[in-house]
């Protein structure tokens, strides 16, 4: 059985093993306001933009949990070293990223991948 995932919703931010217990309403980091809460909360979940929804679809493309968690370390990593159009190679996949929107724009697979050029992306990061 392969899990689905939504991909109409973002992507919640992955919990690390052992990790803290989940927040309580009201629950700040070090005393943070409502806006810094939310810019972090909107920050930490990756979106997906019609025109990747569709080529994952018309593809038959489906992402598992694992895809996603390896997807959002690949964005990560990219955010980490100032990406803003990072290509996300994972698998036979390959996905184009926001890395400041942390939003995917397009995904291509399995054969599409071949004598395909990818341009206005300024890093590569595989997972």
């Amino acid at each position: 059985m392969v899990n689905k995932v939504d991909l109409t919703r973002p992507v919640s931010p992955i919990q690390p093993p052992g990790g803290s217990a989940p927040a309580k309403p009201g629950d700040t980091k070090s005393g943070e306001g409502f806006q810094a809460v939310l810019h972090r909360q909107i920050s930490q979940s990756l979106r997906f933009s019609q025109h990747a929804k569709e080529r994952l679809a018309s593809r038959q493309i489906q992402l598992t949990p694992n895809h996603l968690t390896r997807l959002e370390t690949g964005v990560n990593k990219a955010a980490q070293k100032g990406a803003r159009e990072s290509l996300v190679l994972m698998d036979d996949l390959a996905l184009v990223v926001s890395v400041p929107n942390r939003t995917v724009v397009t995904a291509v697979a399995g054969q599409g991948l071949k004598e395909n050029v990818f341009t206005n992306i300024d890093s590569a990061v595989i997972v």
